[in-house]
């Protein structure tokens, strides 16, 4: 019986769980039959937890701006906007203070 790689990490070693298929090296569970939409970005804040667009987040640790002086303090509250797949910054936000702007989900932690 041939199972399909995992979605997460592309690993080869994945085993069936009742009706799920569960991926041993990276813990992935995920149902086979359900159909998963490809054009979902998912994005995670510095404690791992799934970030949406319009959520809040705070800053977790002091962030320079680039071309500016302006110097964002931790605990900073921001909304998500939007959240965009890139490498550098993944979400589209409206910072308290310093207004729109691009940030690193690294960066941040769920409100």
């Amino acid at each position: 019986m041939s199972l399909p790689p995992c979605p997460s990490c592309q690993s080869e070693y994945v085993y069936q769980d009742q009706d799920h298929l569960v991926c041993p090296e990276c813990a992935y569970e995920w149902n086979p039959s359900e159909v998963v939409d490809e054009d979902v970005v998912s994005v995670k804040d510095a404690n791992g937890t799934l970030l949406s667009e319009g959520d809040k987040v705070t800053l977790a640790k002091d962030l320079k701006v680039k071309g500016s002086s302006i110097v964002l303090k931790i605990g900073t509250k921001a909304v998500i906007r939007r959240i965009v797949e890139g490498k550098d910054h993944q979400l589209d936000c409206k910072v308290d203070g310093a207004g729109d702007m691009m940030v690193t989900a690294q960066f941040v932690k769920k409100a």
